[in-house]
């Protein structure tokens, strides 16, 4: 896992292999998620309305088809937003027969984050809530509170994360906290859902069934 990092500098482990990492997935993923940030971002120059927000979830989700194949997995080359490496530490990692090394990855708050925001990097929104379920014990969700709050969104993603926490059984004060940022407009789980339902407690479109 060491050789990956320098496929690109300043490289880490995010999404579904940081869940594998952290323990977040029952599931064992062919794909190595490795992020690298941007020098700089432009910042969103208009007001969000509503419509803008129903336009881009009705498109499909922007996925990087920047990859190569390394053994036995699909490394995936993710051009992330530049938060400064926010949660960012390293990690006893193990891949395959491997010897164990340090790597550079997300933390638990941070992956979280990155899985309710990306889901389609993460297994999908079935895996993204068995991961909230998977961290209940060893999360924190004032961390997490604190990482929304510098990481400003442009989309109200607190919405979706709340939406997941209170479906993972977190207590009241743990929602509270969401709750704690506006909730203006409202939101979706993911892009193209086909069939939803409306949740009104988080102002959210989720898939029906969910």
């Amino acid at each position: 896992m060491e050789l990956l990092l320098h496929l690109k500098p300043r490289s880490y482990y995010s999404h579904y292999t940081a869940m594998r990492l952290h323990g977040l997935t029952e599931q064992v993923p062919k794909v190595l998620c490795l992020s690298h940030e941007r020098s700089s971002d432009t910042q969103w120059s208009t007001p969000l309305t509503q419509s803008a927000i129903d336009d881009a979830f009705q498109q499909p989700a922007r996925i990087s088809n920047n990859s190569v194949d390394f053994k036995n997995w699909q490394v995936l080359l993710i051009n992330s937003a530049n938060t400064g490496e926010l949660g960012v530490l390293e990690h006893e990692a193990q891949l395959s027969s491997e010897s164990r090394v340090s790597v550079p990855a997300t933390s638990i708050e941070r992956t979280l984050i990155d899985a309710a925001v990306r889901p389609a990097y993460c297994g999908g929104v079935f895996e993204v809530a068995k991961a909230f379920e998977l961290a209940k014990d060893v999360v924190s969700v004032n961390t997490m509170g604190a990482m929304l709050g510098k990481l400003r969104f442009t989309y109200p993603y607190h919405q979706a994360i709340g939406f997941y926490l209170e479906r993972a059984g977190y207590r009241a004060s743990s929602l509270d906290l969401m709750r704690r940022f506006p909730m203006e407009f409202d939101f979706y789980l993911t892009h193209e859902m086909s069939a939803t339902r409306y949740v009104q407690a988080w102002r959210l479109h989720v898939p029906e069934g969910f």
